[in-house]
């Protein structure tokens, strides 16, 4: 098959968007079908024999300057200008603009592919893109309603206006999902709250996990003792962080431990705040853009990996932790106790937004090396057996085909939900 791979940003590392680009397309060619990925900034790193479309956007979140507002001389049509009125306005513009351009993109180009895979954008122009007759298939890895109702929580006065609004896109969201006849999600959690927030056709949406590269995720050696980490993709309410600072600083009260925090924190963001304030700056490392490799030294060079997240539609950095054989404290909320089990198989599950139960199962964990070492060679296990990155492709090919086969009757019943 010819696969048109859609992502509006792709994040290379630390579970963005780009690293299921990444492996699912590198997956797929290795099956023997050819896969061109189009995105927007930033860009994803991609292997051999997956070509890749540069889509710019007008970058206006990109590192250093976001929030920019840019030249005149960079606008280059009304999609530009939209972008620019979106962030005007407090709102988050891209995926509609993305999916606006790939229309554009992809008016020329019927002949050239047998399907397009959209992750994440579900932006009007991908309607366009399917009365142009491209079989259509959509993967939302958990409906980000649940951000928007944590960062409206989080905020205080007048900020509570702008978080709603940022979040705005998510009422386009829904009416282009209903309208997709094929729609692919990453765990029956998160197949459940698409449902209830986006209300998609029955039958329309299945279940395909990430997967995990098991050879470079791999099992050290040693570990330095005292050792914690935590992958978070952004500094969010949704990930929990502020929980897992106060409890190394509890933990730490106790016994000498240090926490790699793998993101990209906002010196004067909650997260850099709340280190200061808590007096932790000298336990505590945080680091960020980190290739595969070195995010797997990384993780499996710690005593003990966590995942703090108020919700999680799946959890890629969990199943990167088991997979280097690393035990868990983790959050029962959302796909994790569905991702790395629910009976103590591969991790330590707790209440989420409750720092004093991580504190606890921290100080435990630490002082049980044989749980660790079960814990670890659990969730070894459970990486191995359930997530692969092969497996996700022959799956997801398997989607592509029946989206092909389905043909015009599909498309036609989905215009009528």
């Amino acid at each position: 098959m010819r696969i048109a791979l859609l992502s509006y940003r792709s994040k290379p590392h630390c579970g963005g968007q780009g690293v299921y680009v990444r492996h699912l397309s590198r997956e797929l060619v290795r099956l023997g079908h050819e896969v061109e990925v189009f995105s927007g900034q930033p860009y994803p790193e991609l292997d051999d024999g997956v070509r890749l479309t540069k889509v710019p956007s007008l970058d206006l979140f990109g590192e250093p300057e976001p929030f920019r507002t840019p030249r005149p001389s960079e606008i280059r049509d009304w999609t530009d200008v939209l972008e620019v009125l979106a962030m005007w306005t407090a709102a988050f513009g891209e995926p509609l603009t993305f999916s606006l351009r790939m229309a554009r993109v992809l008016r020329s180009r019927r002949d050239d592919f047998d399907v397009v895979h959209d992750n994440q954008c579900l932006g009007y122009g991908l309607l366009s893109i399917k009365r142009q007759g491209f079989p259509l298939v959509a993967t939302i890895h958990h409906p980000i309603t649940r951000d928007r109702t944590l960062a409206v929580r989080a905020a205080r006065g007048l900020a509570k206006i702008s978080a709603w609004r940022w979040h705005s896109f998510l009422a386009m969201q829904g009416r282009v999902a209903r309208r997709i006849p094929s729609l692919l999600t990453v765990s029956r959690s998160s197949e459940d709250d698409i449902r209830d927030a986006f209300r998609v056709r029955p039958g329309a949406l299945a279940t395909i996990p990430l997967g995990v590269d098991v050879d470079r995720f791999a099992p050290s050696a040693t570990t330095t003792p005292g050792s914690i980490v935590c992958v978070a993709s952004a500094d969010a309410p949704l990930k929990g962080v502020s929980y897992l600072l106060e409890a190394v600083a509890k933990v730490g009260a106790e016994r000498p431990v240090h926490l790699t925090l793998v993101s990209r924190l906002d010196p004067d963001g909650p997260s850099a705040r709340l280190i200061d304030q808590l007096a932790i700056g000298d336990r505590v490392t945080v680091v960020s853009g980190l290739d595969d490799d070195e995010l797997a030294g990384v993780l499996a060079d710690a005593e003990i990996a966590v995942v703090p997240s108020l919700y999680e539609g799946f959890s890629l950095p969990a199943v990167e932790a088991m997979s280097c054989g690393v035990p868990l404290v983790a959050t029962r909320a959302g796909a994790i106790p569905e991702v790395v089990g629910d009976r103590e198989e591969a991790a330590v599950l707790v209440p989420p937004a409750d720092a004093g139960a991580l504190a606890q199962a921290l100080l435990e964990l630490l002082d049980d090396p044989d749980r660790r070492r079960r814990l670890g060679h659990g969730g070894r296990l459970r990486a191995v057996e359930r997530y692969s990155w092969s497996a996700v492709a022959r799956a997801t090919a398997d989607r592509y085909r029946a989206a092909i086969d389905a043909g015009p009757d599909a498309t036609a019943r989905s215009e009528q939900c």
